[in-house]
């Protein structure tokens, strides 16, 4: 909870091995952190980064979310789920496979 606004809180490791995001339904709104940005995905090559991770929690867990949900990542523009599935070099090749 954020004062009166209640979050879900989703696991999306990728990135670090613990990252979460936090999802709003009631406004369409996921705080990514550094999972997924505007055609860009986070970085894996820190020490628990793990690419194919990062990857799997961006399908299984964020592009499972209604395509207009807004994208609020931790640098950069929002985005939509809609824009990352259909923009995002990273994204995209794996969705065609």
């Amino acid at each position: 909870m954020f004062g009166n606004t209640v979050f879900s809180v989703l696991f999306l490791p990728g990135h670090s091995p613990g990252h979460i995001g936090f999802y709003h339904a009631e406004s369409k709104s996921l705080l990514s952190g550094d999972v997924l940005f505007q055609r860009s995905v986070g970085r894996t090559d820190l020490p628990g980064g793990d690419f194919e991770t990062l990857i799997g929690s961006i399908q299984k867990k964020i592009f499972v979310l209604p395509e207009d949900v807004t994208i609020y990542p931790g640098h950069g523009d929002p985005t939509t789920v809609r824009d990352e599935k259909i923009y995002n070099p990273f994204c995209a090749l794996t969705q065609r496979a």
